[in-house]
């Protein structure tokens, strides 16, 4: 798998460099950085501008390409003993399901669940969690009820983000939850709100629409890491 970018390269650079197969340069680096760049044991390549735009189908690359060893989906039951579960349902974006999962690790999510998809553009998820993908199991399901009764049995209590449910400071947190996060436009579709066992919302300061779903589920991911 190819990735690019400054930023999710350094992190494998510095927290998983068994994972790079040959990193590529298309910019100069000082010397002291250059040479502990290739005292690591990945192959190093340098390129020209044209071969890295190329290379990136004109992604804002940074001067940084690397062909590296992808993270694996996992299953629920390869998890060991989950409390906070972050179920994503029906999210198409790419750069909002990244900064979701780049969220969830930072704020002890124990994994997170992309549903819905025919297919998931890792390479894109890599970049807009900027890295943070490897740090954290990720599940892709397509049938998400399948999932949903997976945690059910497991002793998850599901809360569902809706914009007229309770205020997620006033709900009851059980030790064992799942936050599901439904599609950009349409919000989690009927089927699965049927099985939510709390609907949440964020409380507005001042009148407004929405917010994006990964300004709200880091908010309400927050709120639900605690009790």
């Amino acid at each position: 798998m190819l990735i690019y970018g400054k930023q999710p390269i350094y992190h494998l650079i510095e927290r998983h460099p068994q994972r790079i197969k040959i990193l590529y340069l298309a910019k100069e680096l000082d010397a002291k950085e250059y040479n502990r760049v290739m005292s690591i044991g990945f192959e190093v390549k340098r390129i020209p501008q044209n071969a890295a735009q190329a290379m990136s189908k004109s992604g804002n690359h940074q001067g940084f390409l690397a062909e590296i060893e992808p993270p694996l989906p996992c299953l629920l039951s390869d998890l060991h003993q989950p409390r906070f579960v972050v179920l994503l349902a029906g999210i198409t974006d790419v750069g909002n399901i990244g900064a979701i999962i780049r969220s969830a690790y930072a704020l002890g999510a124990d994994a997170v669940a992309v549903c819905g998809l025919k297919s998931l553009a890792l390479e894109g998820v890599i970049r807009s969690s900027s890295g943070a993908l490897f740090e954290l199991p990720l599940i892709v399901q397509h049938n998400i009820l399948d999932l949903i009764n997976d945690l059910k049995t497991q002793g998850f209590a599901l809360y569902g983000a809706y914009m007229h449910g309770e205020d997620i400071r006033e709900t009851v947190l059980t030790p064992k939850r799942a936050l599901v996060l439904g599609n950009e436009g349409e919000g989690i579709a009927p089927r699965v709100m049927a099985k939510i066992d709390y609907k949440v919302r964020i409380s507005m300061a001042h009148a407004f629409d929405s917010l994006n779903v990964s300004a709200a589920g880091a908010i309400l991911m927050d709120r639900m890491r605690h009790g």
